[in-house]
C-alpha cells in the first residue's frame, strides 16, 4: 500500500473519510470540504479485508462500532470466500445490539428468560444489515471493487448506494450518481508535484437525518467539476538524533523510530472549473469551499472557472525510538494552512489600511488573514500501545477576547503491529459527530 498522504491533500483534495454509518467504513468529503485530520483516509485495505485480518490474526470474533446519528451500537463479521489466487469475496454481516437491547427493555422481556422471547426479537429485519463485496486485482497496484448492500431497517424508503458524501458539518448525503477521477504524481518529500481530479454528480442528492433545512452542498448538485494544481514542496530537517538504537529490539512501528525535529513548506495554485447546475450557486464561491480567488462566470452555459493558489507550513517533532515499554515516544505535528491567497492578500491589505487609517480592525478583516490550524499529538503508553489525538484549532470570533477553542477532536488509542514493520490497529472516537470505530491502518506517519 502507498504510504497515506497527510500533507495537503485532507485539506484540498477529496480523501475518503471513514464512518460507521456505511458498511463499508467509509465516506467521501463533499468536494472543496476537508475532514478533520484524524479521520481522513488515504488508500487502504477494504473494510471487509480488515475484518477478516481482526477474525484471523487478532482473534476478535465481533468488531464494534457505534454511530448515534444511525443505528448506534453495533457488531460486525466477515465470512470470506476467497475463490482465486486473485479474486476474493466477502459477505459482512452487521447486528444492531443497541437497538436488540433496546427492544428487550421496551417489551420487559430482560424479567423473562424464555428462549421465545429471545427468537421473536432477533427476527426482527431491522437488527440486520448485509453487504457482499467483490475485490478482483488487476495488477500489483489495481484492484476492481464491487459492492451491494442490503438494510433489514424498513426506515429507509429509498434505496441508498454504498458510498455516501459527508460534508464539514457531519451531515451525510446519499447522491444517485456520482463519478471522480483522480491523477496525482507520487507523493515525496521534497520537489514539485500535480493533481487532477474530476467529479461528475447526476441526480438530486438526498440527506440521511440531521437538519432538513441545511442547503445541498452546490458541488455535489449535478454537473462536472474539473480540479487541478500545481505545487512545490520543500522539507527542511531541523535536527536528527545519532544515538544508537536498542540493538536486537525491533521498533514497534519503523516509521515512528527516529527523533527528530523537522518543517516543511508548500505553495502552489489551482484552477477549478464548473459546469451545470454546481456552477450557478454562489455557494461554489463562499467561505465554506475554501476557494475565493478569480471567479469567472457565465451564468448562460452555466460555467464558472476558479483561480487561486494556497501555501501550507508544517512543523513535527518527534522524541523516542518506539523501542522500550514504557513512554518512549512523544509525537507532535502541526500545521498551517492558506487556502486561499487572494483572500489572505485582500485582508492583509485591508488591515494595512485600517492601521494608516487609526482605525480598528474588523473580526472579518482579521479572520480573513488567520491560516487553518490543526495539530496532532501520539503519546506512547505501553508497549505497542499510544494515546493519539488531532484536532482543528480555531478562534473563538463570538468571543472579544478571541479565545482559542479546539474544532472537531479525535481521539484514538493505537495498537501497533510491530511484527508487519508499520501496521496498527486503531480505536477511535469523535465526540463532535458522536461515532466510534476499530480499523486497520499500514504506513501511517
Amino acid at each position: 500500500m502507498n504510504k497515506l498522504r497527510w500533507a495537503m491533500d485532507g485539506g484540498f483534495w477529496d480523501l475518503d473519510r471513514s464512518t460507521p454509518r456505511t458498511l463499508e467504513g467509509e465516506g467521501r468529503a463533499v468536494p472543496g470540504e476537508p475532514l478533520p485530520l484524524g479521520v481522513s483516509r488515504g488508500t487502504r485495505l477494504s473494510r471487509p479485508k480488515q475484518i477478516d485480518f481482526f477474525q484471523r490474526f487478532m482473534f476478535a470474533p465481533f468488531i464494534p462500532s457505534y454511530s448515534a446519528s444511525s443505528h448506534g451500537f453495533s457488531l460486525q463479521r466477515v465470512l470470506a470466500l476467497p475463490l482465486t489466487e486473485n479474486w476474493f469475496a466477502t459477505l459482512l454481516a452487521q447486528f444492531n445490539l443497541q437497538k436488540f437491547v433496546s427492544s428487550f427493555k421496551k417489551n420487559g422481556a430482560l424479567q423473562s428468560s424464555r428462549l421465545e422471547n429471545i427468537r421473536k426479537h432477533l427476527e426482527d429485519k431491522s437488527l440486520y444489515a448485509l453487504g457482499f463485496c467483490s475485490e478482483l486485482l488487476l495488477s500489483p497496484c489495481d484492484t476492481l471493487l464491487l459492492s451491494l448492500d442490503f438494510y433489514g431497517d424498513d426506515n429507509n424508503k429509498k434505496p441508498l448506494w454504498p458510498g455516501l458524501y459527508i460534508d464539514k458539518a457531519g451531515n451525510y448525503w446519499d447522491v444517485p450518481f456520482s463519478m471522480a477521477i483522480d491523477l496525482a504524481s507520487l507523493a515525496s518529500d521534497s520537489g514539485a508535484s500535480y493533481h487532477f481530479c474530476m467529479h461528475h454528480s447526476a441526480g438530486q442528492p438526498m440527506q440521511l437525518g440531521g437538519d432538513e433545512t441545511v442547503e445541498v452542498p452546490a458541488t455535489l448538485l449535478p454537473g462536472i467539476s474539473l480540479k487541478s494544481a500545481f505545487s512545490l514542496k520543500k522539507n527542511v530537517e531541523i535536527w536528527r538524533s545519532n544515538a544508537q538504537k536498542l540493538k536486537m529490539v525491533q521498533p514497534f512501528d519503523i516509521f515512528l523510530s527516529n527523533p527528530h525535529i523537522s518543517a516543511s513548506g508548500v505553495i502552489g495554485a489551482a484552477v477549478m472549473a464548473c459546469f451545470g447546475d454546481s456552477s450557478v450557486r454562489p455557494q461554489v464561491v463562499d467561505e465554506s469551499q475554501q476557494f475565493e480567488g478569480f471567479c469567472l462566470r457565465a451564468p448562460a452555459v452555466k460555467s464558472t472557472l476558479l483561480v487561486d493558489a494556497f501555501s501550507s507550513v508544517s512543523f513535527t517533532a518527534q522524541h523516542g525510538n518506539f523501542q522500550r515499554l514504557l513512554l518512549d515516544l512523544t509525537r507532535f505535528h502541526a500545521r498551517l494552512d492558506f487556502p486561499s491567497a487572494s483572500k489572505f492578500l485582500s485582508g492583509a491589505t485591508r488591515l494595512a489600511q485600517d492601521f494608516c487609517n487609526s482605525q480598528q480592525p474588523t473580526m472579518e478583516t482579521v479572520q480573513a488573514i488567520c491560516p487553518k490550524a490543526t495539530v496532532s499529538f501520539q503519546q506512547q503508553i505501553a508497549g505497542p500501545f499510544s494515546f493519539r489525538v488531532d484536532s482543528g484549532v480555531e478562534i473563538d470570533w463570538k468571543n472579544k477576547d478571541w479565545h482559542m477553542c479546539v474544532d472537531d477532536p479525535v481521539f484514538a488509542i493505537e495498537y501497533a503491529l510491530h511484527v508487519l514493520g508499520s501496521a496498527k490497529a486503531v480505536a477511535w472516537y469523535s465526540p463532535k459527530h458522536r461515532e466510534f470505530m476499530v480499523e486497520l491502518r499500514f504506513f501511517e506517519a
